[in-house]
């Protein structure tokens, strides 16, 4: 399988595309204006505790206020992704003990009374009772100064999304210092690479009083990779803490690396054949952090010197046009109509052209086989987050319905995204969720439609030219002989020529004249009425 990664760099705007066989797997764009503050830290200040929400307003200095929710503070920041190892000693801390769940039998080995050597588990950690007796009032006060990092980035109208437990990634570790475990990738599948690395991290590596995640990315690596990675990320955390100690809130105090970087840091590793970047400093610059990082890989990052845009010449831009569209067409014929709103995103499967061959059943079903696999496709390069209702074409077969769920679910499985998803419902709809974490792609590169207000449509002519014969008869009561309209051109023209007869009659039953005037400046829904003398 070939992967590679496209960095279109620019000084105002910075385009990342990830590619398997030809076919977008990510996009990410980020504009100088507005870079992406997910992942960095601040110092801020609470300005508002509200109790019945169980969150916490933050004054960051950013344009908005973010907001910070109780379960932010107090939930354990591991993930359902990885697996927690620890360490258990009888020599521990008793305080440190007490932090933590007690290990269950399976955890300490089968011989409980001698555990002199370290034993390594799998632990689940819950924080339901801490959960249950928090209170964000009991947590935190207005005016307090607070350590936070940005989670989610501000969507909309909502500000950012803040957590108090910090994560520093790394090339192949994840620093969390707010935490005492260890936490490995359960995409690293085979148990022996996973024992060796939970062996080599814990008894060689591992600093005292904070905790890590051994990324995907570290299979395979030596003592060397994971040592210097350990290195770096606690001398940064060392600097954040210091940056910290010394600025006044609201401050940023640790800024997270561009987006070339972080496509560098999280995306490119030994199964990717070419890393393509069109800029040549910051080609440079990807150079010299591989160079640091992973030398190795050193050779397989090219700048690109066509004729063409790096884009348009492997055909990304083409797909973004698509991706902002209403409509998108299937191979077969068929299509789907996109509809995104604030509250959810509904997706409509429909056979369009497609009229299969055998039978309508059949039709059907590869209607809604192929749909899923675009679907799944359009999230990801839209990066469509929140609740989503697909609406596939019905099918009688319990079997077929079946059989779409696993395309549906196989094609999501390729997502780097959290998703949900539930059956297909008798009435042939999906609901599903996916994880929101930045603004999607048409939010973020279309603005609000100044005639229809992001409706997706307006009251049409004939519609207007009632509304302005309800305000001429309002107006003719008034007592002016005269009465004047002016409206776009389009409505004008109606009012001209289909509903001419309609003036007439208004005129003939108030004994006014009505003086219509064309004005290009006016949109279709604008218009004034008003009397003459």
């Amino acid at each position: 399988m070939s992967k590679q990664i496209l960095v279109n760099a620019s000084h105002y705007e910075t385009r990342v595309a990830t590619l398997e066989n030809g076919e977008i797997r990510q996009l990410h764009i980020e504009r100088e204006e507005d870079r992406n503050v997910v992942g960095n830290v601040y110092k801020g200040v609470v300005k508002r505790v509200l109790p019945g929400m169980q969150a916490a307003f933050l004054e960051l200095g950013l344009e908005r206020t973010a907001f910070l929710y109780v379960d932010d503070i107090t939930d354990d920041p591991f993930g359902s992704d990885v697996e927690v190892e620890e360490e258990n000693d009888d020599e521990e801390d008793p305080a440190e003990e007490g932090d933590r769940p007690a290990a269950s039998e399976d955890d300490r080995g089968p011989d409980k009374r001698a555990p002199r050597k370290p034993q390594y588990g799998k632990r689940r950690y819950s924080n339901r009772r801490s959960r249950e007796r928090a209170n964000i009032q009991d947590l935190l006060k207005e005016g307090q100064e607070i350590l936070v990092q940005v989670a989610k980035a501000p969507i909309g109208t909502k500000g950012a999304r803040l957590t108090t437990h910090i994560s520093l990634p790394g090339r192949n570790l994840v620093l969390m210092p707010t935490v005492k475990h260890v936490g490995i990738s359960r995409r690293i599948e085979h148990e022996r690479e996973r024992r060796r690395l939970r062996d080599l991290f814990l008894k060689r590596i591992r600093p005292k009083g904070v905790g890590f995640i051994i990324r995907t990315v570290a299979e395979g690596k030596s003592f060397r990779d994971l040592k210097a990675d350990t290195d770096y990320l606690v001398k940064l955390w060392t600097r954040i803490k210091r940056d910290a100690a010394r600025k006044k809130a609201p401050a940023l105090i640790h800024d997270d690396l561009s987006l070339a970087m972080r496509a560098v840091r999280d995306f490119f590793t030994d199964e990717v054949d070419s890393f393509v970047i069109d800029d040549a400093d910051e080609y440079e610059n990807v150079l010299r952090f591989i160079g640091q990082f992973m030398p190795r890989l050193k050779n397989r990052v090219k700048l690109f010197k066509g004729p063409s845009q790096l884009f348009e010449h492997y055909g990304i831009e083409a797909e973004i046009s698509r991706a902002l569209g209403k409509k998108v067409w299937l191979k077969s014929g068929g299509y789907l109509l996109i509809d995104q709103s604030e509250a959810l995103t509904a997706i409509d499967v429909n056979t369009g052209r497609y009229v299969g061959s055998k039978s309508l059943e059949e039709t059907i079903l590869k209607t809604n086989l192929e749909a899923v696999k675009e679907v799944a496709y359009q999230l990801r390069i839209r990066n469509v987050g929140g609740i989503i209702i697909i609406d596939l074409i019905d099918m009688e077969s319990g079997e077929n319905r079946e059989k779409v769920y696993q395309a549906l679910q196989e094609s999501l499985g390729e997502d780097r995204a959290r998703t949900n998803i539930l059956k297909i419902s008798e009435l042939g709809l999906v609901e599903m969720t996916r994880k929101r974490t930045h603004e999607d792609l048409v939010r973020y590169l279309t603005e609000t439609c100044v005639i229809c207000e992001g409706r997706g449509y307006h009251k049409s002519r004939r519609t207007i030219c009632f509304e302005i014969f309800r305000e001429i008869e309002k107006e003719a009561l008034s007592g002016t002989k005269n009465i004047v309209v002016f409206a776009n051109p389009d409505v004008t023209f109606k009012m001209l020529e289909d509903e001419r007869e309609h003036v007439h009659k208004l005129e003939d039953r108030f004994s006014k004249t009505i003086i219509i005037k064309s004005d290009p400046s006016f949109h279709v829904e604008q218009f004034e009425v008003f009397g003459k003398h």
